[in-house]
């Protein structure tokens, strides 16, 4: 039995888009950089060891809130590090010169990437400012239940 040409290109065509759909199928597609940093995964954070050089407390530079500017050995770096109020609750004050240890991850912001702190650390004492699926804490979430006790009843 002959194969004629058409059939010979019929049989061509479909091991071809056989082929190319099992390659295709073997790829995974990558989720793009930006769309990887929008949300907190404690698998890629990192911590940056520096030196304060200036602390603002309400920054209007998105996003909003309390940011430090650390000057590490590569640079220059802008860190969010959410409410200040935090801070203040844990009697936490942040001073040009002070050396500190931030551990938190890059985030993608608007058209930029921050580096997002979760915890700040300056000497012996550290605190949280994010949990660790990257969501913001209050002031009150910080507070020990002794604190929050002594709270009750006041309006």
């Amino acid at each position: 039995m002959k194969l004629t040409n058409r059939s010979k290109l019929g049989m061509l065509v479909l091991s071809l888009s056989l082929m190319l759909c099992f390659s295709a199928s073997a790829q995974q597609a990558k989720q793009p950089v930006v769309r990887q940093l929008q949300s907190y995964d404690l698998s890629r954070e990192g911590s940056l060891l520096g030196t304060v050089v200036k602390y603002d407390s309400a920054s209007t530079v998105p996003p909003l809130g309390a940011h430090v500017l650390i000057q590490t050995t590569s640079g220059k770096v802008d860190v969010h590090l959410g409410n200040a109020r935090v801070l203040l609750a844990n009697h936490f004050e942040l001073n040009p010169g002070d050396n500190v240890r931030i551990v938190g991850e890059n985030l993608a912001v608007g058209d930029g990437i921050i580096f997002a702190a979760r915890i700040v650390q300056k000497g012996t004492q550290a605190i949280a400012v994010r949990n660790t699926r990257g969501f913001l804490l209050t002031p009150a979430s910080t507070m020990s239940p002794a604190q929050i006790e002594a709270l009750r009843g006041v309006r």
